[in-house]
């Protein structure tokens, strides 16, 4: 509604006949914009705007609405109809991420749509090209990105009037011949697809001026690309090229040969001695490696190296290597995969909801998912994922840890650290693909219980033991051992008492619910500074609990306690969880269960910085105590703001939210955002880290404005005791932290001078020119909530280089609208003064594959142009000129 105002576009009719306004505005209807659209096209169909719906020339719907296969029908009756839009990814599931929409296929009478010129089906579930779309005679732009094709039409050449066609993230593995007949063709994106040969009638596409063939898997593309004369832009980067023809150098138009992270080791020198030629990645100059035993030669397994922004890649029986962007590693061996399979993957943000961690876990990774999920590999996959490393691994141990759909368990794991960029990287191999991270658990030591007895031992304190007598089982069972040192000055700081002493904890749990047969023998070690010379036995407590019951009891008058110089030894037939401790105190399982709530928390800080260049970017973190000084230190250079909070003390896991309050808002329609609030998850090792631009409805051109953001908790785990969940409950037991926020004052009309665009906050902006229409800083922001994924590809039409796309894509890492506003108001600023930039913008856009947006930003001159003739006009009717030409 709000982009239609600025526009003009609002239907003067005001509503439907459900009674709800809708943007219909002369020969467009934006529908798309409405979780119920199609309802309302159906409505408006049905009821007394019929005579203006069948006039519709552009339209746009939602390929996520439930209502789109009863809207489809009405298609062909829009005669008039010259653009249709029926993307998906407008919905989101419950990781964030964009959601294909529902639509498989057209009605054919669809192809009657004589005047249709731009169809987008793109982030839909389109298994194969409608068969309609070859009898659309004034197609010309065509898009299909984001969905699961596998082939195109034989007769696809048929669409001769096609002028930019884009397929991307698709599963093309061919093409046809008759591609080469599309002579009109100026533009293709067949990215990311799992092409593995071009047709020699590719060549045929004299002019083509773009061809992008990246994030396939070609290892060699036709000669006959050398006669495409008029190619100004080929991009083959990320695919397993091992050669390229000399004669693509001499092409008269090419001004970019993008060959990053292919298989080449040596190239012609015709190519590498050209300026536009990019080849990073690739391993020139070096030698063949050498094969492991039992390994493939590198000539023999295929090497995958995906850039940022794909998400699947093609394995074969054949198997290869694969690097992922965001450090992770796997490894295919060959007959791992009986045929030809695509594997999507995807990182997430871990979600409290359904990654349960255990009691004293610590996450050190973002949760990878690796698809298809229901397929079982002939031979075991390897998965390498990067941690961020924990500060104590000998009382620790790292693992990866699965989830199979209903609950996490944990693999066999190793360790390793990469020499050259010294990264530490959990290594396991599985059968099924599924979702994995990475944490940091207590030492865990395992063992198989026969009937004949055993002895186990924790390999974090050998002087624990657990020994199994004969007859302990009838049947075999599985234990499991693990011990959490405690620290005697934490103990003394926690209780403030000098003389409360308590030994390691000791967890035990079997998988048989029975009791054992015969008494455990378990033997621990006194707490500090407690030996059998000097041990009080009235003031020993042996203390028991489990995670579930959240309570310790003090079971020493049920056991039998044997004491050594160093040891206490006691009997038991079932596994729990065992405490020793030494003190005065009478009510000891209150004092232990107030300890083990300690021990479970972490000590935090809050930082709210504001950048210096930019106040209203605005970055908000969460710190454990002991990093604040450090991380103060990096970001010093380019944010100033308060100093952090008071310390306060947060569990792993736990929710919490920053408001911004006192005249400073933020947008309401962000996915992180509560009832308008930021919704954040504390993890230790993790960044909680976000960079949000504020606003405020106060007027700041007379004053600043003097805000401030409050932090406060949100849900907690279900596993933390009952006494801080209760202690939590209330409004003021919420609030955690307030930090101050300062917005600047605004300078007035007569004080502004030209300066840098800084995310929101800049003066305002008028691209362009009078004659030709200015494109407004409201425009602007209208266009950016369309853009979506696309912004990267728009941004380097619009001539910014990788390193700054890169840069902004990296400052704005948690947040897309920020990427897109960032990487237009880059633009925008090195392009103010310059009188065809709206132009230059209209072309880059339409380069992307966004004619829709085209289109809009087309429109919007063209009111621009006519006010700007009304006032003209005006102004010469004022001075009583007599002729139009002698206003102007």
């Amino acid at each position: 509604q709000k982009m239609a105002e600025l526009l003009g576009l609002r239907d003067k009719c005001g509503e439907g006949s459900s009674g709800a306004p809708v943007l219909l505005a002369g020969n467009r209807l934006n529908l798309d914009v409405y979780p119920d659209g199609c309802l309302r096209f159906l409505q408006l169909f049905e009821g007394q705007r019929q005579d203006k719906v069948v006039q519709v020339e552009f339209l746009r719907l939602s390929g996520n609405d439930p209502h789109l296969d009863a809207t489809l029908g009405i298609l062909p009756h829009l005669r008039h109809l010259k653009s249709l839009v029926l993307k998906g990814g407008h919905a989101r599931d419950e990781f964030g991420c964009c959601q294909h929409g529902s639509l498989t296929n057209l009605p054919t009478d669809v192809g009657n749509l004589q005047c249709l010129t731009h169809l987008d089906l793109s982030f839909n579930s389109l298994s194969a090209l409608p068969s309609c779309i070859l009898h659309l005679p004034s197609l010309r732009v065509l898009m299909v990105s984001h969905n699961s094709l596998v082939a195109l039409p034989k007769d696809f050449g048929s669409l001769s009037k096609l002028t930019f066609f884009s397929a991307m993230k698709n599963q093309l593995k061919d093409l046809p011949q008759s591609i080469g007949e599309l002579a009109e063709l100026r533009e293709l994106n067949l990215s990311e697809n799992a092409l593995e040969f071009l047709p020699e009638e590719i060549g045929n596409l004299h002019n083509c001026t773009e061809l992008d063939l990246s994030g396939n898997r070609l290892s060699s593309i036709p000669d006959s690309l050398a006669n495409l004369k008029s190619l100004q832009q080929l991009h083959l980067h990320s695919n397993l090229l091992v050669t390229v023809p000399a004669a693509l150098a001499s092409l008269p138009s090419l001004s970019r040969l993008d060959l990053q992270s292919n298989c080449l080791r040596s190239v012609p020198p015709e190519i590498q001695s050209s300026p536009f030629v990019h080849l990073r990645g690739n391993p020139l100059g070096e030698a063949e490696p050498t094969p492991q035993a039992g390994e493939p030669s590198a000539r023999e397994l295929q090497r995958l190296f995906l850039a940022s922004g794909e998400d699947s890649f093609t394995v074969t029986c054949e198997g290869c290597r694969v690097v992922l962007a965001c450090g992770i590693h796997l490894y295919f061996p060959p007959g791992a995969a009986s045929n030809p399979l695509q594997i999507c993957f995807r990182t997430l943000v871990p979600d409290p909801r359904w990654v349960k961690l255990r009691h004293h876990d610590v996450l050190l990774s973002r949760v990878l998912e690796l698809q298809p999920h229901g397929v079982k590999f002939q031979q075991e996959v390897h998965v390498w994922m990067p941690y961020v490393s924990p500060q104590t691994l000998h009382q620790r141990e790292v693992v990866v840890r699965t989830f199979s759909g209903q609950s996490w368990s944990d693999l066999r794991t190793q360790v390793e650290q990469r020499r050259r960029s010294k990264k530490h990287m959990a290594h396991c191999s599985v059968l099924h693909f599924s979702w994995f991270l990475v944490v940091s658990r207590l030492v865990q030591n395992e063992c198989r219980v026969p009937t004949e007895g055993t002895l186990l031992f924790s390999s974090v304190d050998p002087n624990i033991r657990v020994t199994f007598p004969p007859g302990v089982t009838a049947e075999m069972r599985r234990v499991t051992l693990q011990v959490l040192p405690v620290c005697a000055e934490e103990i003394v700081e926690i209780t403030a008492d000098a003389g409360c002493r308590a030994s390691p904890l000791l967890c035990l749990s079997q998988d048989s619910p029975e009791d054992f047969l015969q008494p455990v023998r378990i033997q621990l070690p006194l707490p500090p500074g407690v030996t059998g010379l000097n041990l009080d036995r009235s003031r020993l407590h042996l203390l028991h609990s489990n995670p579930e019951s959240q309570t310790w009891d003090d079971i020493t008058s049920q056991v039998v306690l044997e004491f050594t110089h160093l040891y206490a030894v006691f009997e038991v037939t079932h596994f729990s969880w065992y405490w020793l401790w030494y003190t005065t105190k009478t009510y000891i399982g209150g004092i232990a269960k107030k300890v083990y709530e300690r021990l479970r928390m972490y000590q935090v800080n809050f930082i709210a910085l504001q950048r210096k260049k930019d106040p209203e970017q605005v970055l908000l973190q969460c710190v454990p105590k002991h990093k604040v000084d450090p991380v103060l230190k990096k970001l010093r250079d380019r944010y100033r703001g308060p100093e952090p909070s008071d310390m306060v003390e947060m569990f792993e896991g736990e929710q919490f939210f920053a408001a911004f309050e006192r005249g400073i808002s933020i947008d309401m329609d962000r996915p992180d955002c509560v009832d308008g609030r930021l919704s954040f998850v504390f993890y230790s090792h993790l960044k909680n880290m976000k960079e949000i631009y504020v606003t405020s409805p106060v007027d700041r051109k007379g004053q600043a404005v003097k805000g401030q953001v409050s932090f406060y908790r949100g849900a907690v785990p279900e596993s933390i005791p009952e006494d801080a969940s209760r202690r939590r409950k209330g409004p003021d037991s919420l609030w955690l932290a307030t930090l101050p926020i300062k917005l600047p004052r605004l300078k007035t009309h007569s004080e502004e001078n030209p300066a840098p665009l800084n995310g929101s906050s800049f003066p305002p902006l008028n691209l362009g020119n009078p004659e030709t229409g200015y494109l407004t800083q409201a425009n602007l922001l209208s266009i950016a909530r369309r853009v979506g994924a696309d912004w990267q590809s728009i941004g380097l039409n619009l001539g910014l280089t990788y390193q700054q796309v890169e840069r902004i894509a990296y400052n704005n890492r948690d947040d897309l609208d920020k990427q897109i506003l960032g990487m237009f108001f880059s633009w925008a600023q090195q392009n103010m003064e310059d009188p065809n930039c709206v132009n230059k913008l209209i072309t880059a856009v339409k380069e992307s594959g966004r004619q829709d947006i085209a289109d809009e930003i087309e429109t919007i001159i063209e009111l621009g142009r006519q006010k700007y003739r009304e006032s003209i006009r005006r102004v010469g009717l004022e001075q009583d000129s007599s002729t139009e030409d002698s206003a102007l």
